[in-house]
């Protein structure tokens, strides 16, 4: 039996920086992790798809060069193993890094499967092997039993939602997970799911040169964000030549050795047969519980699979000193890696017996790094309207000033408002609107008005320009908006 102050179940974006901020708190840290620190978000996801996408944008911008600016050049072929090897490297570096922070801050972390075994107690079965080699391994698999005087932290993350019937292969048919190092570059993508990743992977591959539809239930892509944001994305993604089929549904599909067949119902009730070298599973993520051993701690997951806060000012759980942070957290939790640093921040900070000062999600930015890309933060124009807000809206298109025009991808700003009141929300669709957002979060989040950001002068010429305009505008100073 050992004992430390704060025990963290899992090591992604979530967990690692609960440790971090515990650790330089004064607190002592024990991080559990099975697989590599980074999580999900390092090696899987944010991080190696976002290479991915920059390498993409990188062979856009050959295209653009050619057709639009008479600069004569082609891509001619692209190295697969050179484009992985870079990408690999710049993971590699990140979780070296992050190995080097972890150990430099003096958390402890234990590589093994975690369980809890009461409310203030763990079980971790030690060594690199998963839970399932571990019983399958010669003789007894080491164990360390900790307990937690300040508290634990539930960190295990999520992982892709699967559809029966249609079970990833890695090859054919393959989730956001492992469509990264599936191997080469298909031909053809058929992408279930409209949502950020399902729009990021279609945007990628077309990009690499491949023949792609992008499928989704939903009546419009991106749903949970404003109408207006999906209109202008699906035009930017339709005029890349991508295959948009909002409103429509996979009825079946069949694996063959080189590829899918996929039938596809749309919205108008035809029936289509989509060919495909690979189906991409995008429709969401579920929380991992199994294995976490939540109810020997008087825990248990919602009906979604979801740990719920009691206390969302402390991500506390009904269980005193039981947090949780990440992907197991339910909405309004976002699901995002930038949110769960700050989720970790406040629950190492309410373990160190700091007041809680509660994460607000309203104020999180949202960003689909596609081209084009979108980013939002605050409420849609939708959701201002049927919370009984009175709104005024004020879209700003980008190709509206000149280094819109030189971009030439179109997009927009938009900003709702209250009337006579603060901003409540900010909603972006074209080049770089990534690197645009944090503005708007500030603006949000500090609930200031129009006429307060108008007062600020935007660089000219710059993207952001727009996002000043728009305000000016709404603030009855408009200058090259009418």
């Amino acid at each position: 039996m050992h004992e430390t102050d704060v025990i963290v179940i899992g090591g992604g974006t979530g967990g690692y920086s609960t440790a971090l901020r515990a650790a330089a708190l004064g607190l002592e840290v024990v991080l559990a992790e099975r697989d590599l620190v980074g999580g999900t978000c390092l090696h899987r996801g944010c991080i190696p798809s976002k290479a991915m996408l920059h390498a993409a944008e990188l062979v856009d911008g050959i295209a653009e060069a050619r057709d639009r600016w008479g600069v004569k050049a082609s891509v001619d072929a692209i190295g697969w193993p050179a484009l992985t090897a870079t990408r690999d490297d710049i993971v590699a570096r990140n979780h070296r890094g992050l190995e080097g922070h972890l150990s430099h801050a003096g958390v402890r972390v234990v590589r093994g499967s975690a369980a809890l075994t009461g409310p203030r107690t763990v079980r971790i079965t030690t060594g690199p092997a998963a839970p399932d080699e571990v019983r399958n391994a010669t003789g007894p698999a080491p164990e360390e039993v900790w307990t937690a005087r300040r508290g634990i932290v539930l960190a295990t993350g999520s992982r892709p939602r699967t559809l029966p019937g249609l079970e990833p292969d890695g090859r054919r048919v393959v989730t956001s997970d492992d469509a990264l190092f599936a191997p080469g570059l298909p031909a053809s993508v058929l992408v279930l799911g409209g949502g950020a990743i399902g729009v990021e992977y279609a945007s990628l591959h077309r990009s690499m040169g491949a023949r792609v539809t992008l499928v989704e239930a939903a009546d419009r892509l991106l749903p949970l964000e404003d109408t207006d944001v999906s209109r202008h994305l699906t035009r930017g993604l339709k005029k890349r030549g991508i295959d948009v089929l909002t409103g429509a549904r996979l009825e079946g599909a069949e694996t063959y050795d080189n590829g899918v067949r996929a039938t596809v119902r749309t919205a108008r009730g035809e029936v289509r047969t989509v060919d495909a070298e690979r189906l991409l599973v995008a429709v969401g993520r579920v929380p991992v519980t199994d294995g976490l051993g939540l109810a020997a701690a008087g825990l248990g997951p919602d009906a979604r699979g979801f740990v719920a806060p009691a206390d969302w000012s402390r991500l506390e759980t009904a269980v005193p000193g039981i947090h949780v942070v990440g992907d197991l957290l339910p909405p309004p939790s976002l699901g995002l890696a930038h949110a769960s640093f700050a989720e970790g921040l406040l629950v190492a900070e309410t373990l160190a017996g700091r007041p809680p000062r509660a994460v607000e999600y309203a104020a999180v930015p949202r960003v689909t790094y596609s081209s084009p890309q979108t980013a939002s933060v605050g409420l849609s124009e939708a959701e201002a309207r049927t919370a009984g807000r009175d709104v005024v809206v004020n879209t700003m298109p980008l190709t509206a000033l000149a280094k819109g025009m030189v971009h030439g991808q179109g997009g927009m700003v938009k900003v709702v408002a209250e009337r006579g009141g603060a901003v409540l929300g900010v909603h972006l669709v074209g080049p770089h609107v990534s690197e645009m957002i944090a503005e708007s979060q500030l603006v949000v989040g500090w609930d200031a008005e129009p006429g307060d950001i108008a007062q600020h002068i935007h660089p000219h010429p710059t993207l952001s320009e727009a996002v000043g305009e728009a305000f000016l505008t709404l603030a009855g100073r408009g200058l090259h908006q009418v």
